[in-house]
């Protein structure tokens, strides 16, 4: 024998129910019991409708009129013309009894449990009776059986417990004598022994199903709903989810219990007593294989089956000195909270007996904080106890799995992944199974914290950053198009999937909570919304990303003020804004020790030579424990083009031009020719090396004219140039007589940095500095007279977006 369940969705409407029909007509066995679900959706209308009606609100009979157009509509959809008179007749007859039941109770201005049970029972006793009418119209030998007469409770309206022995033998008396192979029952509903209407509760149709196949001893039990089985992780919120397709009894239990909506956890305790396995099924993709539960779990070793949550959980906490060595106050506790029927999911106490904490519904908050301080009166006016604790808007986060218990270090990994993701922890609670290992986090981290535990538990290792991109002029539309290069490389050697969620430029900024496509980026946000960056913080913020890294692409003063704002909420900076880490010492300071604090990465390495690993070889190097002695640098690669391209048969003027066309300035280029750009390269550099310094601190030896260093405006500028020509070509002149080449070098040593242009005799190392290139000359203890070098282009938007690409990288690999 097997016994099918359909829930809700799958019997919503016509379409389905004929979804449900094909099914049926696949199973091939003997006996076959169908026990469906309310139509979608009927039973919170029939609620809904109750309590209008008790409210006296009128609006009652509008729901009544939906609840009766939805099945008599479904009838005439569903069964031929000529058969449809005495089954509509029969149903108009029910409905009619509904609309007493609601009259009585709009009447009376009441609506008791005892009266609910009856309203409520109709949902499923009209749809089992109208699939059954309509098996049989469509040629299938089915039956309809009333679970009322089988499945008998007593009195606890709303939640029934059942009598198993006289329910038991009611199913094998009717299923022995059964003339059809099919029989349609409905789920949910039930009857005391005096014949009073009962229901089984939330998920009472899985139960009911599940009564069933352990009356009978069924082969299986099969549950049919709108999902391929038991995942992963709520594939709703975790879209990597995938399906689990064999897991224990007990394993599904935890699951359920901890959110996993596709099965109600107490179905399970019937057939767990007689090995019948069960099968989760998606009605709607019936070729899918589902989850298959039975004692084995032929989990293949995998120690975590399963990651799930409960929303809306409240912690209650009763603590004080008067409870230590104190017999029997956990005994009060929980008992004031059973006794006004208060479920308490999560329990955990310190081992100093000092407080005891529990999570229960945010439904029940108020209730249990008035009876726990009630209970405890005397020890709280006698400042032995405190009043009762409460924080709210909770979750609970579970990881679940049979083999956990003999596997180290997962309670480690999971904290400490919940921990890198700025995941706050406010309660633990790990049975000594170890099949359950449970954190209470905040509601808003619950996608967070699925997204990075499945992450790092089911992923293959592959991690997923989440890019909020702002500045994607020359530099930013270079990375976002390195990006989509290399992609599918990233994700297939270096186990990163990138994707980048939101896009700004000064004009506007664009979110996609799936990834913006960066095939057309470009028009995605030419369409998107005013651009504010504090409006952009805020929804980077609001989306609550895992591995979420801000990407600064401007040279915006106001935007490098805005660190702080990412790097407290453990999202990554990346910039090649060379702004914040060349401003006051003290905040750069600060940005180091967020990001510390927060485990939250501050990269710049494009802060100083562009692509090239300078400032990543200065780390590695005082990290291995050398000092640095002296630093000596070119560091523009702006006025390395110009110096490098200047001579007497050309114009300064229109070779610093040509470097602002080509990208190798900053958009204003007095910033590049004032040295105001090494000064900040150098001073880096320094602060870097572990030395305190400012720029005010830095001697500038300006080679241009006080003229220019004056003007207010790129034209002004430019105009200067022109009219300064004979002062730069005598500065040529001078070099090139003495056989030397113009550079603008950076130095620190001694606690004391200087820039300045040199005129760089042959033999030197700076003399063959060809194009745009940079070059970095460390003296250490290590490197006291042949230095370490690094040298590569050091300018142009390429190398820029590949320097911050590395930074992205970088922080994929921590």
């Amino acid at each position: 024998m097997k016994v099918l369940k359909f829930g809700g969705t799958s019997v919503a409407n016509p379409e389905n129910i004929n979804r449900v029909k094909a099914i049926v007509q696949n199973n091939h066995t003997d006996t076959i019991a169908i026990v469906v679900s309310a139509f979608g959706g009927i039973t919170d209308l029939l609620l809904n409708t109750s309590h209008l009606a008790s409210n006296q609100d009128l609006a009652y009979k509008k729901g009544l009129k939906e609840i009766e157009d939805r099945h008599i509509d479904s009838i005439r959809a569903l069964i031929p013309v000529k058969a449809q008179s005495t089954i509509l007749s029969k149903v108009k007859s029910d409905l009619n009894v509904l609309e007493t039941l609601l009259e009585g109770s709009f009447l009376i201005g009441e609506l008791t449990p005892k009266l609910s049970d009856k309203i409520v029972s109709y949902g499923e006793l009209l749809s089992s009776f109208i699939i059954s009418e309509f098996f049989k119209a469509e040629g299938l030998k089915a039956d309809f059986k009333d679970s009322r007469q089988l499945i008998l409770t007593d009195e606890n309206y709303g939640n029934a417990t059942i009598d198993v022995e006289k329910t038991y033998a009611n199913c094998n008396a009717y299923f022995k004598n059964a003339k059809n192979q099919i029989t349609v029952l409905p789920g949910f509903v039930s009857s005391s022994g005096s014949g009073n209407s009962t229901t089984l509760g939330r998920g009472g149709s899985d139960y009911t199903a599940a009564i069933i196949a352990a009356a009978q001893k069924a082969d299986i039990l099969e549950i049919w709903t709108d999902v391929s089985g038991m995942f992963t992780a709520n594939p709703k919120l975790v879209k990597q989810a995938k399906c689990v397709s064999h897991i224990s009894y007990e394993e599904a239990m935890e699951l359920s219990h901890f959110g996993a909506k596709v099965l109600y956890p107490p179905t399970i305790q019937p057939v767990l007593n007689k090995e019948i396995p069960i099968v989760i099924k998606n009605t709607f993709k019936p070729e899918d294989e589902g989850t298959y539960i039975a004692k084995n779990n032929n989990g293949n070793g995998k120690t975590v089956r399963g990651i799930s949550h409960v929303s809306n959980i409240s912690l209650l906490s009763l603590e004080g000195p008067g409870m230590i060595g104190v017999p029997g106050i956990s005994k009060r506790f929980f008992e004031t909270l059973s006794l006004e029927n208060i479920s308490v999911v999560l329990i955990t106490q310190a081992s100093s007996e000092h407080s005891i904490c529990v999570g229960i519904s945010d439904d029940d908050v108020e209730k249990a904080v008035q009876v726990v301080n009630t209970a405890f009166e005397y020890e709280i006016a006698s400042n032995k106890i405190k009043p009762v604790l409460v924080e709210k808007d909770l979750a609970i986060v579970a990881l679940v799995g049979d083999n956990m218990k003999s596997h180290q270090g997962l309670s480690g990994k999971m904290f400490s992944t919940l921990g890198r993701n700025n995941v706050n922890i406010r309660a633990i609670a790990q049975g000594a199974s170890e099949r359950n290992i449970s954190a209470v986090i905040t509601k808003t981290d619950v996608k967070k914290a699925l997204n990075s535990l499945h992450e790092e538990f089911f992923e293959e290792n592959i991690k997923q950053l989440n890019l909020f991109v702002m500045g994607v002029g020359n530099v930013g539309s270079k990375f976002l198009n390195q990006i989509k290069q290399q992609k599918k490389y990233l994700k297939e050697e270096l186990k990163l999937n990138i994707r980048v969620i939101g896009i700004s430029n000064s004009r506007t900024m664009d979110f996609d909570e799936d990834g913006i496509s960066l095939k057309d980026w470009e028009t995605t946000l030419a369409n998107g919304r005013k651009a504010d960056k504090e409006v952009f913080f805020k929804i980077v913020k609001k989306l609550n990303y895992r591995n979420s890294v801000f990407v600064d692409n401007t040279a915006s003063e106001q935007v490098s003020e805005s660190y702080p704002d990412y790097l407290k909420n453990s999202i990554s900076v990346v910039t090649c804004n060379k702004i914040a880490c060349s401003s006051d010492y003290d905040y750069y300071r600060y940005l180091k020790q967020l990001a510390k604090q927060y485990n939250s990465p501050f990269l710049f390495e494009t802060n100083v030579g562009a692509g090239l690993p300078i400032i990543d070889t200065l780390k590695h190097l005082i990290a291995s424990g050398d000092k640095v002695k002296k630093i000596q640098a070119v560091l523009s690669g702006s006025l390395n083009f110009v110096f490098n391209n200047f001579n007497d048969s050309v114009t300064f003027h229109d070779i610093v031009k040509q470097a602002q066309e080509e990208g190798y300035t900053e958009p204003d280029p007095t910033i590049d020719l004032s040295g105001i750009d090494v000064m900040r390269k150098i001073l880096i550099l320094a602060r870097e090396s572990g030395n305190q310094l400012d720029i005010e601190q830095i001697e500038n030896d300006s080679f241009l004219p006080k003229e220019s260093l004056d003007t207010k405006s790129n034209e002004a500028f430019f105009a200067s140039l022109k009219k300064n020509e004979t002062t730069f070509q005598k500065m040529f002149k001078e070099a090139k007589d003495a056989d030397s080449k113009l550079k603008y070098v950076a130095q620190f040593e001694d606690g004391k940095a200087r820039v300045g242009l040199q005129k760089i005799p042959k033999g030197h190392d700076f003399y063959n500095l060809e194009g745009s290139d940079n070059i970095v000359l460390f003296y250490t203890e290590r490197y006291p007279n042949q230095p370490l070098i690094i040298k590569g282009a050091g300018a142009g938007a390429d190398v820029t977006a590949s320097g911050i690409f590395a930074d992205i990288i970088r922080i994929g690999n921590f």
